[in-house]
């Protein structure tokens, strides 16, 4: 009979956030309990809190994990690109993460949504910061560009949320086409 394996703090750190985020995606800072992100994780809610103190500071490792997940999608789309190239590749990277990960979509949206809160805030901010930063720096692209960009996955963001690939209206489908890109 095999012994189960142990997980380290840092792991075990690691499953927690991803239970974290499923469940704070659903419900938002305030409507999450850290009891349903114990239960996900498999853990005891005392356990929860002595690997990240307090409820606000789970959310707030969660936001981070979330830009830093996203900044590092951009980083493996733009590999080896510069310019056009690397905004084209950022932006379909985003998009097909957009309609994959329904969860990532919504912790983003529930970020925002959270950013009353001036820790959180700060959070949001600097992830999305480094997003803005990253974009500017590979693309090469000036400010009027990278508005356009930012602003285009905003919309899409917002569209994705409304779940516009199921059963499009004409004003999404003419949206989409905007954007450069048709419902699936």
């Amino acid at each position: 009979m095999s012994t189960p394996t142990r997980l380290s703090a840092a792991e075990r750190r690691s499953d927690v956030l991803d239970a974290a985020l499923i469940e704070f995606a659903d419900r938002g800072f305030e409507g999450t309990s850290t009891e349903d992100i114990a239960k996900r994780a498999g853990i005891s809610q005392p356990y929860l809190f002595r690997l990240f103190g307090t409820k606000k500071e789970l959310y707030i490792a969660s936001v981070g994990r979330c830009y830093r997940d996203t900044l590092e999608l951009f980083q493996r789309a733009a590999e080896g690109l510069r310019g056009e190239e690397a905004l084209h590749a950022i932006g379909t990277a985003y998009m097909e993460q957009l309609e994959t990960n329904r969860v990532w979509l919504r912790a983003q949206m529930q970020g925002y949504a959270a950013s009353e809160d001036a820790d959180i805030r700060r959070v949001v901010r600097e992830g999305f910061g480094d997003l803005v930063a990253y974009v500017r720096r590979v693309s090469g692209a000036d400010w009027p560009e990278l508005w356009r960009f930012f602003s285009t996955g905003m919309l899409l963001n917002v569209l994705s949320s409304m779940q516009v690939n199921d059963d499009p209206e004409p004003w999404m489908v003419d949206l989409l086409a905007g954007c450069g890109k048709q419902p699936s």
